[in-house]
């Protein structure tokens, strides 16, 4: 993989983008996971380069761990422009104290964590979205392409207007934020707040598991992307944890359905 020319190709299109949309401003939130930390160090010299502010924001809300705050506060330090810590927890208990009824019968433990965990990623979006009106510009997608099959974000929350990681398989960013380190960041600082990211176990922030890893029965990111390219090539691994979380969540994927009409005249 030619990192150096995807890097490049990565930023040339968001410079065209900002460009062509006239936007004065990108907004990221800072989780200290991998992906938004590479997000970051994409968008820096962009941002740089046409004179507008790339804003971060790390915003906490009550089951982020200190290690993974840590982690969003030194890539913010070092490649934002605005950086600021947030914390949301106050907001979140008000809003789910207003909007929750009484406890559902059924609903075991696992499920409550993400029904809740998703109001907190929801109200991590208004913020991110009002700041990014204020400031005329746009909030950046911190997806990749692992997470889009095996449906790894919330509907109407960390989805984001612009992905430029996207199209990447998840050990995809591994090794390019690996090849930024070893060929382009330039201080100890700007190389050690990256490989933090690089190093750490990636987890939900939400609380739900561990990590990433224990929801999907894999050793490793590398296991799990191996697994997706082989069942789309003969369907291999089909009774795998994660196929079926990719099978499961493919309606996340064709969200919002919308009827043809087709289907409303005939």
């Amino acid at each position: 993989m030619d990192y150096s020319k995807a890097i490049f190709n990565i930023r040339q299109q968001l410079e065209n983008y900002l460009v062509e949309n006239k936007l004065k401003s990108l907004v990221i939130g800072l989780s200290g996971g991998i992906d938004s930390s590479l997000c970051t160090v994409l968008a820096a010299p962009v941002c740089r380069k046409l004179g507008i502010k790339l804003i971060g924001r790390s915003l906490t809300i009550e089951t982020n761990k200190p290690d993974e705050i840590h982690r969003g506060r030194i890539i913010g330090e070092n490649f934002c422009d605005d950086f600021a810590e947030i914390d949301l927890t106050q907001a979140y208990f008000e809003l789910k104290n207003s909007i929750e009824e009484s406890d559902i019968a059924d609903e075991n433990e696992r499920e409550k964590k993400i029904r809740l965990g998703n109001i907190k990623v929801r109200i991590r979006m208004i913020y991110l979205y009002n700041l990014a009106q204020k400031y005329k510009g746009m909030v950046l997608s911190t997806d990749n392409y692992t997470e889009l099959l095996l449906g790894f974000w919330t509907l109407h929350g960390d989805v984001g207007d612009y992905g430029m990681i996207q199209p990447l398989w998840k050990t995809e960013v591994y090794e390019m934020s690996e090849f930024l380190i070893e060929n382009e960041l330039e201080t100890t600082a700007q190389k050690n707040a990256l490989k933090r990211s690089v190093d750490a176990v990636p987890t939900d922030g939400l609380g739900i598991t561990n990590s990433d890893l224990d929801q999907i029965q894999a050793s490793s990111y590398y296991e799990v992307d191996t697994i997706l390219k082989e069942f789309f090539v003969d369907e291999k691994h089909k009774n795998h944890p994660v196929i079926k979380r990719h099978l499961a969540s493919e309606f996340k994927r064709k969200n919002p359905y919308n009827l043809s009409r087709k289907q409303i005249f005939e």
